[in-house]
């Protein structure tokens, strides 16, 4: 059973009421079936509705439901042959980020993503997908072993942000996440990354620096939460709501601006309702992606990601001797 969320309601209420009508059909044998017909036209318009014309806020919290797929889940459905690789071979192993080598569409590739739990235990286990140091360092000890072998890296994003306690500051997080960004900018292999759940911050771009970058359409990709941006902003985290329709978070959004490839599109209700379909819409995406770049040579890699991040963002050009002037 799937749990709902709060902007669901009239989508349950109905659900249930054509649920009751069934019942009451097969217990009484009455014939409802013009009624339930109705009501099952109206749910579809209902939902049609709703899932058509999703706010930010609600699409943050489909990002956020705790039954969202996460990176395992889709290496399950995408790959075969897929061998989890662990340690850093500095400090130790981070739960919190998956990764090793696999085969899609029988070629070696190169997996690594963000990994959170689906219960207390194993959310635990796996510091709720937010990375320690050593998480950035394994992800980055792969891609450097993908491109010894030329293989081409996947790497899915789901993360609130890196994990920013006193152990992960003294072990080196900034650092490590720093030097993520450098060397994939100039990695010599295809980088492709996908946004599956929350893009938080340097904890989601430390994985983020590719080719392509996808986005699910229900998924969010920021420099900080809502309810982070709302605490700044207005010195209050309940208008988190209010922040993430001003952040541009969504992949509409990011789409409109630039810093995205592709949407993916999602199922009805989030990509919890169905992985299996799910993964067709990612897989579509993916291998369009990978064979484009797989033409590039190892220097047209590295040129395609240079010019798409130096066209991100604007500036304001300012004359120096107007600016002294004023000052």
């Amino acid at each position: 059973m799937v749990s709902e969320l709060g902007f669901e309601k009239p989508i349950v209420e109905l659900k249930n009421k054509i649920s009751e009508l069934r019942t009451f059909t097969e217990e009484k044998e009455i014939d409802l079936t013009d009624e339930i017909t109705k009501l099952e036209k109206r749910l579809q318009q209902l939902e049609r509705d709703i899932y058509g014309n999703l706010q930010p806020w609600e699409r943050v919290q489909i990002a956020r439901h705790g039954e969202r797929p996460t990176t395992l889940d889709y290496i399950g459905e995408l790959f075969t042959d897929f061998l989890e690789m662990h340690g850093d071979r500095l400090y130790g192993d981070d739960a919190a980020i998956v990764g090793g080598i696999a085969k899609y569409k029988g070629r070696p590739v190169t997996v690594i993503g963000h990994q959170r739990g689906k219960d207390t235990k194993e959310n635990i286990h796996r510091n709720f997908g937010m990375p320690h140091p050593e998480g950035y360092r394994k992800a980055l000890r792969l891609m450097k072993q993908a491109e010894k072998f030329k293989r081409p890296i996947i790497c899915f994003i789901d993360t609130k942000g890196a994990y920013p306690g006193k152990a992960a500051e003294e072990r080196g997080q900034s650092e490590a996440i720093a030097r993520n960004l450098l060397e994939m900018a100039g990695l010599t292999v295809p980088v492709v990354c996908i946004v599956i759940g929350e893009g938080g911050s340097g904890g989601a771009l430390a994985l983020g620096v590719g080719n392509h970058l996808h986005m699910l359409e229900n998924s969010t990709y920021s420099v900080i939460s809502p309810e982070g941006a709302a605490a700044l902003l207005w010195k209050d985290a309940s208008l988190a709501k209010k922040a993430a329709e001003s952040m541009k978070i969504t992949a509409p959004d990011l789409k409109e601006l630039g810093i995205i490839e592709e949407i993916v599109r999602e199922v009805k209700g989030g990509a919890h309702r169905d992985l299996t379909q799910q993964s067709e819409f990612i897989d579509a995406v993916l291998q369009e992606s990978i064979t484009q770049l797989s033409k590039l040579t190892e220097e047209e890699l590295v040129e395609q990601r240079y010019e798409k991040y130096k066209k991100i963002g604007q500036f304001t050009h300012v004359n120096d001797t107007n600016a002294v002037n004023k000052g």
